[in-house]
């Protein structure tokens, strides 16, 4: 049990040295759960890149989404993901949001569902088993409302 223990914690010395490169997170897509008039539900879909040998455990996401320059969601997700070595992992987080006093904004950018609505995305990744690393984030991007809603 010690000698597993040694191995893993051996793994994890690249999450502390020079050579750890930080992931790469995108907001790839927005899939609306639930409209209703004073509560919206969403599911955010993020694709984490690990530029690194190494495997990455993710312990979870504190967020926050604009759409433009409104405030779409901010919160903290705990949910677990491995991102393997050079390689991508998709992490999904659900989220609850009123965006009531946005209506009139959000019906207007909604009348040219071909045009594109930046985002931007801060927060931080919380990476790591037992002593993790948190790896901030901040990324921005555009989405096309017509390719989420359905015809």
């Amino acid at each position: 049990m010690l000698l597993s223990l040694l191995a893993g914690l051996a793994g994890c010395s690249t999450w502390f040295s020079s050579d750890f490169r930080d992931p790469r997170v995108q907001l790839k897509n927005v899939e609306i759960i639930k409209a209703r008039l004073l509560e919206q539900q969403f599911m955010l879909r993020f694709r984490i890149d690990n530029p690194n040998e190494q495997s990455l455990p993710v312990r979870g996401l504190v967020y926050t989404v604009h759409l433009n320059d409104i405030e779409l969601a901010s919160g903290e997700s705990s949910g677990w993901t491995t991102v393997p070595g050079n390689g991508f992992e998709y992490y999904e987080v659900p989220i609850h949001t009123n965006l009531w006093r946005h209506m009139k904004y959000i019906v207007r950018l909604l009348e040219k569902p071909d045009r594109p609505i930046a985002y931007r995305l801060d927060g931080e990744l919380k990476t790591g088993l037992m002593l993790g690393r948190r790896v901030h984030i901040s990324t921005n991007g555009e989405i096309i409302p017509g390719n989420f809603i359905p015809e």
